[in-house]
C-alpha cells in the first residue's frame, strides 16, 4: 500500500488523504523523545534538497529536506535554524527573511506540479509533533480541491482604520468572520499575485511583522504559545496566523460552524495597542513573570 491515498467523500466531495505511516512518526507530545533530526551534527542522514549557507556538514542557516512521512508526492521539512529552541518571536529578522525567501524559492520550484500549500505547525496543541521549529511544504494535485478560505481582508479605503493596520506592503486585520480567537491575517496591499511572485521588500516587511505579532500574541497566551500559520496557496494570497489555545467541541466539528468567542475588533485593539511600542520586551518579561505565577 503506498504511503498516503487522496479519498473524495461521493456526497460531500470534501477530499481526505489516508495516510496509515503517519503514526509511526516520532511525536514529542507522546513521550516519544529520539534525537532531534533537525540539528547540527545529523546532516548525512537526510537527503539536502535546498541549504542557506556555506557549503560543508554544519556550515547552514536554513536546510530543506525531505518529510520522511509525506502525505504527498512533494512534501519537505523547511528548518528555520539550527537553534533548537528559537522561532519567529526570538529569531534575528535578517533571519526570518532567510526564512520566507526559502518559502519563496520552494514555492517557484514545486508551483507548476500543483498546489503549492506552505504551513507551520508550533506547539502540542498546533500538532507538532518535533520541537526543532520548522515549516512544511506540500504539493496537493490540482485535481483536490482544498477546503481554503479565499480572503477576507477589505483592501479598499472604506475599511475602518481601528480594524486594520498598515504596513509599507501589507494590511494586518482580524476579520469579522474568524473562526479563532485573535487569528490574524496578513495580506499584501496590491491583490492578485501569488506568493512566488513576493518581492525581497515585501519579504522584509512580512518577516518584521510576523515577528511582532507572534511577540504580542505571546503577551496574550503565553511563551511558545500553540499556534498554526498558513500561506494561501493560489492568487490573492495571503498568510493566516492561528493560535490554538481553544479546543474544537462537537457542535464545531459535526456541523464545521465554528463558534469564536473573541470580539475580533477587541484583537486587533490589542494588537494595535503593542505593535508599534518601543517598550514590547519590557512588557513580554512582565506577562510571562504573571502568567508563570498564575500556572
Amino acid at each position: 500500500m503506498a504511503d498516503f491515498n487522496f479519498l473524495q467523500d461521493p456526497v460531500s466531495k470534501k477530499w481526505v488523504i489516508l495516510a496509515p505511516r503517519r503514526a509511526k512518526r516520532p511525536d514529542i507530545a507522546k513521550g516519544q523523545s529520539p534525537l532531534c533530526p533537525f540539528c547540527i551534527g545529523r546532516e548525512n542522514e537526510d537527503q539536502e534538497l535546498y541549504r542557506v549557507g556555506e557549503e560543508g556538514e554544519s556550515n547552514w542557516q536554513i536546510r530543506v529536506i525531505p518529510n520522511k512521512f509525506p502525505f504527498t508526492s512533494i512534501h519537505e521539512i523547511i528548518i528555520h535554524s539550527p537553534d533548537h529552541h528559537k522561532n519567529f518571536d526570538e529569531l534575528p529578522e535578517d533571519q526570518i527573511e532567510l526564512i520566507f525567501q526559502t518559502y519563496r524559492q520552494r514555492y517557484n520550484t514545486h508551483k507548476s506540479k500543483g498546489q503549492v500549500y506552505i504551513f507551520h505547525n508550533r506547539g502540542e496543541g498546533g500538532g507538532e509533533s518535533l520541537p526543532h521549529p520548522h515549516t512544511q511544504l506540500t504539493v496537493i494535485p490540482n485535481e483536490v480541491k482544498p477546503d481554503v478560505p479565499l480572503l477576507k481582508i477589505d483592501l479598499s479605503s472604506s475599511q475602518e482604520e481601528a480594524d486594520k493596520i498598515e504596513t509599507p506592503y501589507f494590511i494586518i486585520s482580524s476579520p469579522s468572520t474568524s473562526q479563532w480567537p485573535d487569528e490574524v491575517w496578513i495580506c499584501p496591499k496590491i491583490p492578485g499575485s501569488i506568493f512566488g511572485d513576493i518581492s525581497d521588500e515585501e519579504i522584509s516587511d512580512i518577516s518584521a511583522v510576523v515577528s511582532r505579532l507572534i511577540q504580542i500574541l505571546d503577551l496574550r497566551h503565553g511563551h511558545e504559545f500553540s499556534f498554526n500559520f498558513y500561506i494561501y496557496p493560489g492568487i490573492n494570497w495571503y498568510l493566516r496566523i492561528i493560535p490554538r489555545e481553544k479546543t474544537l467541541g462537537g457542535f464545531e466539528i459535526g456541523t464545521g460552524i465554528f463558534v469564536n468567542t473573541q470580539d475580533p475588533k477587541e484583537t486587533m485593539a490589542f494588537i494595535k495597542e503593542h505593535f508599534e511600542s518601543p517598550d514590547l520586551e519590557k512588557i513580554k518579561k512582565e506577562h510571562q513573570a504573571d502568567y508563570e505565577k498564575r500556572i
